[in-house]
């Protein structure tokens, strides 16, 4: 990954800032069920689930590419949660 994707993933993120939001809600949601650690997969796919099936509305994708960056992004908003999810140096092209 380099600094371009990054620069994609944050112009998509200003335009998409309710992705964020449900992050967010769903990763809040599962530390108060008790989870210390999981996959920022898994709460993406959660996101896919809700926006394709539980609601109405456009469609819209988010890409693979972005997930790291909304588990950094999470982290850096809640510090006490550094950790929460397993992350990877990520590489330059």
């Amino acid at each position: 990954m380099d600094d371009s994707l990054k620069r994609k993933w944050w112009e998509w993120h200003k335009q998409n800032p309710h992705v964020y939001d449900l992050f967010e809600k769903f990763t809040l949601d599962a530390i108060s069920k008790g989870h210390e650690r999981l996959s920022a997969w898994l709460i993406v796919n959660r996101i896919r689930w809700e926006t394709a099936v539980e609601t109405r509305g456009d469609d819209f994708k988010i890409s693979n590419d972005f997930i790291a960056y909304y588990a950094r992004l999470f982290m850096h908003n809640h510090p006490r949660y550094e950790g929460f999810f397993k992350t990877k140096t990520l590489r330059r092209d």
